[in-house]
């Protein structure tokens, strides 16, 4: 990512993850959000004149959101979809193979992924993170939440961060 426009440091990854809800959702724009997840993902949709759309996870698939689950949830209202992966706070850690599905269905439908990934620090063998963003034609159309606080145990200094496209980054900025 280029640090001069495409990276934008804030208070928390909360703030990151609110910043990006607010310079993209506009009223009555829907939001697809796999649920259990962080708990502020609906309110901030719901702050930015949203509608959060839940996509029940459930423990028997590992917690972990399919293609078809967000398929069946789009409509022409879509406009987003959140993917807290590794998850808060079930701890779920999709694959490769498990994203790559998902990442189609993105670009296919020309979505706005946001990949809350503040835990991607604290996944440990035989698990391994991968993110999103990754996928070919992605990082165009992903914003990527991190932040300092989890890995690094710098909960008090409040220091998270956003990386995704010039464009998106530039609104969350404004």
């Amino acid at each position: 990512y280029n640090p001069q426009d495409e990276i934008l440091v804030t208070v928390g990854g909360s703030e990151a993850i609110d910043d990006v809800i607010r310079a993209i959702v506009n009223p009555g724009d829907e939001v697809i959000i796999p649920q259990p997840c962080f708990v502020a993902y609906s309110a901030c949709v719901l702050l930015a004149g949203g509608i959060p759309v839940i996509v029940p996870c459930y423990a028997k698939n590992g917690f972990k959101v399919s293609s078809v689950e967000i398929e069946k949830a789009i409509t022409p209202k879509t406009k987003m979809v959140i993917l807290g992966y590794p998850n808060n706070p079930t701890g779920a850690i999709m694959t490769k193979e498990e994203l790559k599905p998902v990442a189609d269905v993105i670009k296919k439908y020309n979505l706005i992924a946001v990949s809350d990934e503040l835990y991607a620090e604290l996944t440990y063998p035989p698990a391994k993170h991968y993110s999103i963003a990754a996928f070919p034609d992605m990082k165009k159309r992903t914003v990527v939440i991190n932040g300092l606080s989890k890995a690094f145990a710098m909960t008090g200094w409040r220091i998270g961060f956003a990386t995704g496209p010039s464009e998106l980054i530039g609104a969350m900025n404004r």
